[in-house]
C-alpha cells in the first residue's frame, strides 16, 4: 500500500495513532488548525527549522526510512543544542510522492519519535502535501532558554580556547563507504562500522549544550553539521575574530584515520570539510577550564577536545607539521552537489 492510496486524512490518522500523550504545558496538540504550547516559566523560546531534501541531503538507497526520520529531527536539535537551549516541541512538514510505501513512512514516523522520546520532546502537529518531486521532510523545533543563558555564533572573543565534541570525520567516511556500496567497489574488509552508525543515526549533542548555556561555560557556539571547516568560518565571521586551529588536536576516530588514509586522502581534510556529525564548537574563555571540565563529567562520556583559539586577526589558519595552511571553504548549498551535509 502506498500513501496515495489513503489520501491526506487517512495519513493523518495514521501518523497521530503513532505519537505518544502529549505533556500537560501541550494544550492543543496534533489535530486542529495550529498547537497551544505553555511557555516553560522565566524562558525565551528558541526556534530552528530545516528541511531534508530527497537526492540533495540523504539518498533513500543509503538509509532505511526510520534513519531518514531520526535524522531529519536530529538536525534540528542540533540547532538548539548550539543555542544552549532544551528542545520541547516539534512540528513535522511532509512533502510526500504519491509512490511513497505507507510501511516506509511509518518507519519514518517511528524513527523520528523515538529519537523525540529520549529527549523529551513533543511532536503537536505539521503538515501533509503530495508532490511529484523527491520525498521531502521538515522539521520546525522549538526550545526554552534562560535569558542570559543563550549561546550565540557572535559572542567569541580574542583568546577563547576553541573546543569540539565528540569526533570528527566519522560521517563522511561512512558515506564515502555507503555511495562506494551503492555502485558496486566498496571493500568489505575495511567497512567503517562507527563511521556508517554516525552518518545514519548522528548523535545531537542536547545534553551537552543545554549544560553549556545553563552554566555559561561557553561564549560562542555553532552546530557542525556542515563540517568543522564552516563552523570556524560562520563562528570567525559573527565575532569578527580569527582562528588558529591545531591540526594535530582535531580528534578523529581511529577507524576514520585508517578509513582515510587508506584511500590516500588526508584525514585532517575529511574531519574539516565533511559534514554530518553534528557536533558542537564552542569558544571558552580559559578561566572557565574548570567549569567546562565539571561538564564534562555531566556528559556521559562525551569527549571534549581544545583544538584551537580565537585571534585577533581575521585569518582562518590549521597548524600542521608542515606548515600554516587556510581553513578550506566549507559546504555551501547551491554550490555543492548531491548527498551533501544537512
Amino acid at each position: 500500500m502506498t500513501v496515495g492510496d489513503l489520501g491526506e486524512a487517512a495519513l493523518i490518522a495514521l501518523i497521530r495513532s503513532q505519537v505518544p500523550s502529549a505533556p500537560r504545558w501541550v494544550t492543543t496538540g496534533i489535530g486542529d488548525d495550529a498547537a497551544v504550547v505553555a511557555p516553560m516559566r522565566g524562558t525565551l523560546d528558541v526556534i530552528t527549522t530545516d528541511t531534508q531534501v530527497e537526492g540533495v541531503h540523504f539518498e533513500r538507497a543509503l538509509l532505511s526510512p526510520s534513519d531518514i526520520g531520526h535524522r531529519t529531527l536530529a538536525v534540528n536539535l542540533s540547532d538548539l543544542a548550539a543555542m544552549g537551549a532544551t528542545p520541547r516541541v516539534a512540528v513535522l512538514s511532509l512533502v510526500l510522492p504519491p509512490s511513497l510505501a505507507t510501511a516506509d513512512l511509518e518507519a519514518m514516523i517511528e524513527g523520528l519519535l523515538s529519537l523525540a522520546t529520549a529527549h523529551d520532546v513533543a511532536l503537536v502537529g505539521g503538515n501533509i502535501t503530495r508532490t511529484s518531486g523527491p520525498l521531502v521532510l521538515g522539521v520546525t523545533a522549538i526550545g526554552a532558554v534562560r535569558r542570559r543563558r543563550i549561546l550565540t555564533r557572535d559572542g567569541g572573543r580574542p583568546g577563547d580556547e576553541l573546543w569540539v565534541t565528540g569526533t570528527l570525520g566519522s560521517a563522511a567516511a561512512g558515506l564515502t563507504w555507503l555511495q562506494q556500496q551503492q555502485a558496486g567497489h566498496a571493500p568489505a574488509d575495511q567497512e567503517p562500522r562507527q563511521g556508517i552508525q554516525s552518518y545514519r543515526r548522528p548523535t545531537p549533542r542536547v545534553r551537552i549544550g543545554a549544560l553549556l548555556g545553563r552554566n555559561r561555560v561557553a561564549r560562542a557556539g555553532i552546530d557542525l553539521s556542515d563540517g568543522l571547516a564552516d563552523g570556524l568560518h560562520q563562528l570567525g565571521q559573527a565575532s569578527g575574530l580569527g582562528a588558529l586551529i591545531h591540526g594535530s588536536a582535531v580528534p578523529m576516530a581511529p577507524e576514520t584515520v585508517a578509513w582515510f588514509a587508506h584511500r590516500q586522502q588526508h584525514p585532517l581534510e575529511a574531519a574539516m570539510t565533511g559534514g554530518d556529525d553534528y557536533e558542537l564548537l564552542i569558544a571558552v574563555p580559559r578561566s572557565h577550564r574548570r567549569r567546562l571540565a565539571a561538564i564534562q563529567r555531566l556528559s556521559h562520556g562525551v569527549p571534549l577536545t581544545r583544538i584551537g583559539e580565537l585571534t585577533k586577526t581575521l585569518d582562518l589558519v590549521v597548524r600542521t607539521e608542515t606548515g600554516d595552511l587556510p581553513v578550506p571553504a566549507g559546504y555551501q548549498h547551491f554550490q555543492d552537489t548531491v548527498s551533501s551535509p544537512a
